[in-house]
């Protein structure tokens, strides 16, 4: 199989962090915004598909996998991820990209363009949301009263925690609970796609995870819906009981002149499960935002 040559590299963000990245096509720049404890392989469709047409650049969020260590682990925050993604557009001369977030990918892009809309060319989300989507969760509300029952665990005992979180992360009945909470559809989803990304979370740091959970969950992006100017392609997931379909309808009835595509089984990561599909939406959206811009 054919694949696109990547440059890899790593830049200092404004407070010392090293943030890795790779880059691959030339044409117009399309920045890919992973959401929380994942990886870039998540992206390695839409990599392969898009570098024959765009300069496609993926990275790691500040303390996952290669971006490590924070250097000050006060600066877990949204301000952080955004400076971030600006230092890495300087880094590499871009003035203005596309950009696609998935899950958590999504608020990071909200606080970029809410400081800095002049980089965007277009936007799109694939399963996010902008505000606390841990409140009724699986139809519960029992997620944020033990993600904090279990940040007050792991303050008292840190080691303790860190190792049942690898212990529990890396065993193979994660990858099915993984599968059977909407977070993949294991019928189209490679097996091996969800064994790198579990070995990926379990490397995590889990004070950088709960850290930033933290921070999902009290950022409020709603505010910026409405004043996004730029074409914008909403990806929802028909099976995503992660972030399901009302946080996707609800990014379309509050963009103005926003698209919305449906993925029928899609789970919480359409783009793994169905990448043809989803590509394929992705670049027509894309043709069109270049005819407007």
């Amino acid at each position: 199989m054919e694949t696109t040559p990547k440059t890899t590299g790593s830049f200092e963000s404004f407070d010392g962090t090293p943030i890795y990245y790779e880059v691959r096509g030339e044409g117009e720049p399309l920045i890919l915004v992973y959401g929380i404890a994942c990886i870039i392989n998540h992206w390695h469709h839409q990599t392969e598909y898009f570098s024959k047409k765009y300069q496609v650049i993926t990275f790691d969020l500040r303390g996952h996998q290669k971006s490590n260590p924070i250097m000050d682990m006060n600066q877990i925050s949204m301000e952080a991820l955004s400076k971030d993604i600006l230092g890495l557009m300087a880094h590499l001369k871009i003035k203005k990209a596309h950009f696609a977030g998935h899950s958590f990918g999504a608020p990071i892009i909200l606080k970029v363009y809410d400081e800095n809309p002049h980089v965007f060319f277009s936007m799109t989300f694939i399963n996010g949301f902008a505000k606390n989507p841990i409140k009724g969760m699986f139809g519960l509300d029992v997620i944020e009263p033990f993600f904090y029952f279990v940040k007050s665990q792991y303050e008292s005992q840190p080691d303790l925690w860190n190792t049942l979180w690898k212990l529990a992360v890396d065993n193979p009945m994660s990858m099915y609970l993984a599968a059977l909470a909407g977070g993949f559809n294991l019928k189209v989803t490679h097996f091996k796609d969800i064994e790198v990304y579990m070995r990926g979370v379990a490397r995590l740091n889990l004070e950088v995870f709960l850290t930033m959970f933290e921070v999902l969950m009290e950022y409020d992006g709603e505010p910026v819906l409405e004043k996004i100017q730029v074409p914008a392609l909403i990806i929802s997931g028909e099976k995503d009981m992660v972030t399901p379909i009302r946080f996707q309808y609800h990014f379309k009835e509050k963009i103005k002149h926003s698209e919305f595509v449906l993925v029928p089984y899609g789970s919480h990561c359409t783009q793994l499960d169905f990448p043809d599909y989803t590509n394929l939406k992705i670049e027509k959206f894309l043709e069109d935002a270049k005819v407007e811009s």
